[in-house]
């Protein structure tokens, strides 16, 4: 698996993923657009996707905005679930995001689903609920630095 930094040539392939998930489903694929995933690569922030080296199709991705203080993406296509392959990326956004400002990020996520359960095993606070009912998450630097060492000490 190749971990990399997403371009604006990635985006297809991470529609692909977001419209092949089986948990937190995008009700409707016409809400987000490739102008969207542009924007948020080239404008609000940055993004990473994981490759498979066979194929060099893009099995997920993930994509932090700066701007909002949020992680906008992170999903992992199903056929390859299971693999390490969020928990990555998840590293990988976070490492930049914290790099570039210490605000504390958030995220939403339907309740009841393997995401809301891998974000609270990765540090992650619960702060309430959205409008539309979604668990809403925030991690601060001091949480992911904290982290970063429990996961250092457990190798």
């Amino acid at each position: 698996m190749v971990f990399r930094p997403a371009h604006l040539s990635d985006i297809p392939g991470m529609s692909a993923v977001r419209l092949a998930v089986t948990e937190n489903v995008l009700r409707d694929p016409a809400l987000i657009t490739p102008a969207d995933y542009a924007d948020y690569l080239a404008q609000r922030g940055r993004g990473w996707v994981a490759e498979a080296e066979e194929s060099g199709r893009i099995v997920g991705f993930a994509v932090v905005d700066l701007q909002q203080h949020s992680v906008w993406a992170l999903f992992v296509h199903p056929d390859f679930d299971q693999q390490g392959i969020g928990r990555k990326l998840h590293h990988l956004m976070l490492a930049w995001y914290f790099a570039h400002t210490p605000e504390p990020v958030w995220l939403s996520t339907d309740p009841g689903t393997r995401a809301e359960e891998f974000y609270r095993r990765q540090g992650w606070q619960a702060t309430g609920r959205t409008g539309s009912g979604e668990v809403r998450f925030e991690l601060s630097q001091t949480a992911w630095q904290q982290r970063l060492a429990a996961d250092s000490h457990a190798r």
